[in-house]
């Protein structure tokens, strides 16, 4: 059963909005990947390009279809967990997801609350952390309130996970490490 905050989270998330949300290592900042004017109110909100792309969560590998074309069995064996992965995106994703790559960054998380998120949602969700671009990740709701004030729709009250750093991006075609964890 779900917690009438993360349900309201839920819908805020389905009508356009922007919410804060736990992860593994830190607090993020979600919204519709599909609604163009949501994403681009969160970049501005976190003071970041779009040319450098987005991560998209999810609860599970289902709610990646509309995204990534194929995901390899090894990709697939890593989830849910703490490992996000660039594959290659659909000819349909918008640029406002994917920035300036032809690959999506990916990932079907482990941490509880984020993926009940995503459930109760109905659909994966951009997971960029919950500061700006200059910042320090929040690790806190406390900390996501001095960071973005009322810029956000709505702060879903929860914990970070145990991470003690971001997840790792790996290129899942090259096995390149984009961004240690």
């Amino acid at each position: 059963m779900y917690t009438r905050e993360l349900q309201r989270a839920a819908k805020i998330l389905r009508a356009g909005g922007i919410v804060a949300y736990a992860t593994e290592y830190c607090f993020g900042l979600g919204c519709d990947p599909a609604n163009r004017a949501a994403v681009i109110h969160l970049l501005r909100v976190k003071q970041r390009p779009v040319k450098k792309g987005l991560i998209v969560l999810a609860a599970d590998m289902a709610q990646l279809a509309p995204y990534v074309q194929h995901i390899p069995p090894d990709v697939a064996a890593t989830w849910p967990g703490p490992h996000t992965w660039l594959l290659p995106a659909r000819s349909d994703v918008p640029g406002w997801i994917t920035g300036e790559h032809e690959s999506i960054a990916v990932r079907v998380t482990a941490h509880a609350q984020a993926a009940a998120l995503c459930r109760a949602a109905g659909m994966a969700i951009v997971s960029t952390s919950a500061n700006r671009s200059t910042e320090a990740p929040a690790r806190t709701d406390r900390e996501v309130v001095r960071s973005c004030g009322n810029r956000l729709d709505f702060i879903l009250p929860g914990r970070g996970g145990t991470a003690l750093a971001p997840t790792p991006i790996r290129d899942a075609v090259t096995r390149q490490l984009v961004r240690p964890g």
